[in-house]
């Protein structure tokens, strides 16, 4: 079974978000514990723990259908260690606050190496940085997110995510989400069926579907390879409806949450949908 949900919003606390996934059809939703532009946040409050619970009880959400994602701010490959060590207490909470909603996955982007040190160099901080914060919480799986490689961004090669779980010393509570649009403008092609199964079988050699723990479904407003995310409707961009379709009628993406970050959140309800109608249309 396929889970399709949207990054939905999380105004006046946390306890709204399953209500605001339900609202749009959704079986699965991803959302922010807390301000994702901000170092700080107030801890959540019994309040908003209880009502979160509740609410995932009374719309049908499991732990498994939720994708929460981390601050933006953080770059567990900084190569300064002062600023470094601010992001891991900071990725540290956020594994937390999923642990006391009930959660037991986290996405986040894997880390910037600033132009200051080699690739190497950062992807071992990245995974050195995870180990820390693996072994002081508990519950929780740091899932890795492909990028687009803008800038000094890591993650844009599936090497990279495959170097950092190589080095990860618990397996268990590691994993990947696969981005389409970050994918594609990486120069990983999507737009046939062939390309797409000549994508996914990289994926499958180089890191593995054991480890794929979620997506996000956007389509690209930039061009194939240029290494600039620019998240589009489905559809309306450069990947084009058929990639999506093999997307929908690939079965080794059953049960993960499969999340819009798509422009505009007036069509989300209509865009799942759609996703669901191109299953068994291949």
């Amino acid at each position: 079974m396929k889970w399709i949900g949207a990054h939905v919003s999380t105004a006046g606390g946390v306890q709204n978000a399953p209500e605001n996934a339900h609202n749009i059809g959704a079986k699965a939703f991803a959302l922010f514990t807390k301000n994702q532009r901000q170092w700080n946040a107030k801890p959540l409050t019994t309040e908003q723990i209880d009502g979160f619970q509740a609410a995932m009880e009374k719309y049908g959400y499991s732990a498994n259908q939720v994708l929460p994602h981390d601050s933006y701010l953080i770059n567990l490959g900084h190569p300064e260690e002062d600023a470094r060590r601010k992001s891991l207490n900071a990725f540290i909470d956020e594994l937390e606050r999923c642990h006391q909603l009930g959660l037991t996955l986290l996405n986040f982007h894997p880390g910037s190496h600033l132009r200051k040190i080699d690739e190497e160099q950062c992807l071992d901080l990245i995974a050195e940085s995870i180990n820390h914060a693996l072994e002081n919480t508990t519950g929780v799986t740091a899932v890795i997110e492909n990028t687009a490689g803008q800038g000094s961004n890591m993650g844009y090669r599936f090497e990279h995510l495959a170097h950092i779980i190589d080095k990860v010393e618990d397996k268990e509570r590691i994993g990947v989400c696969i981005d389409t649009c970050h994918s594609f403008a990486a120069g990983y092609d999507l737009r046939t069926a062939d390309a797409y199964s000549e994508t996914m079988g990289a994926f499958d050699e180089i890191v593995g579907f054991n480890y794929l723990r979620g997506m996000h479904i956007n389509d690209c407003k930039s061009e194939f390879e240029s290494r600039v995310d620019r998240h589009h409707s489905i559809g309306q961009g450069t990947i084009g409806l058929e990639g999506f379709r093999s997307i929908m009628n690939d079965e080794r993406i059953d049960e993960i949450p499969m999340v819009l970050e798509t422009i505009n959140s007036d069509i989300w309800r209509e865009e799942i949908e759609l996703l669901y109608g191109m299953i068994n249309q291949t």
